[in-house]
């Protein structure tokens, strides 16, 4: 199946991945919370083409924010690989599973997530730095546990998982800008493995996915730099949750209305 897009389409589109990208990375997310709802509303079918392009741009723009991160020397590659190692392998399933579920279920789904993630984000960003980590036992086992419910739902809805990961690393003890940076780390599994289940039956308007996919590393780059040298945590968290409760509403009432 071929879109046809006009060129405002593809604008709207790219510049409003730019600005979900450097918000996003800045949590080590990777804004498929947002992206796909920015598709569904431009029109394109949800299970075929929005969810595979969101995990495709989720997973790029976690693996851009995630190489900065690197090199800032922020990454737990050893806490978060049980995790990663879940996600990657659980991530399928859900892509499997979404033919099954009806487009306003998923939708509805969606909606729920996203409220839970938003007003979860919002308590945490009244919460001062933690004191001290979990032990690494204790990290690997609920890592695992978490990591792998976070593939499921990436496969499934095409958000990546993030909004479950970077909550659950900084109640294990996490400082936000090292758990932003490991759940970079761990959302790039799920989200590509996602993909690559999506991708058997997906269908993606090429010129759609060259210009957002250079719109999430730039605007990715950027937001994982800002993080690490510029941003307020506290503040970053509460401007993510709130924005995130503004898409849920936005999608109940798209339900609501038929």
């Amino acid at each position: 199946m071929e879109l046809t897009l006009d060129l405002t389409t593809y604008a709207i589109a790219t510049g409003l991945i730019f600005v979900i990208a450097v918000m996003f990375s800045m949590l080590g997310l990777g804004g498929g919370m947002l992206y796909v709802p920015v598709f569904k509303w431009l029109g394109m079918p949800l299970k075929t083409i929005a969810i595979p392009l969101g995990l495709l741009l989720n997973g790029i723009t976690t693996l851009s924010a995630f190489l900065r991160y690197n090199r800032e020397g922020l990454v737990d590659f050893r806490g978060g690989l049980p995790a990663a190692a879940a996600g990657l392998i659980l991530a399928p399933v859900g892509a499997h599973l979404v033919q099954y579920v009806h487009r306003e279920t998923l939708i509805l789904l969606f909606a729920v997530t996203v409220t839970i993630a938003g007003l979860r984000t919002l308590v945490q960003s009244g919460k001062g730095e933690p004191k001290q980590m979990a032990g690494k036992g204790k990290r690997a086992i609920v890592g695992s546990l978490v990591g792998g419910a976070a593939g499921f739902i990436a496969g499934l809805l095409g958000v990546g998982g993030g909004f479950i990961v970077a909550p659950m690393l900084m109640e294990l003890g996490y400082p936000t800008k090292q758990a932003a940076a490991t759940t970079a780390f761990i959302v790039t599994f799920s989200s590509f493995s996602g993909f690559l289940a999506h991708m058997a039956e997906g269908h993606i308007d090429t010129l759609l996915a060259v210009l957002t996919v250079m719109a999430v590393i730039a605007g990715s780059q950027l937001g994982a730099w800002f993080m690490a040298n510029k941003a307020r945590p506290g503040w970053v968290k509460g401007f993510y949750g709130v924005l995130l409760l503004a898409v849920a509403i936005k999608l109940f009432l798209g339900l609501l209305g038929g």
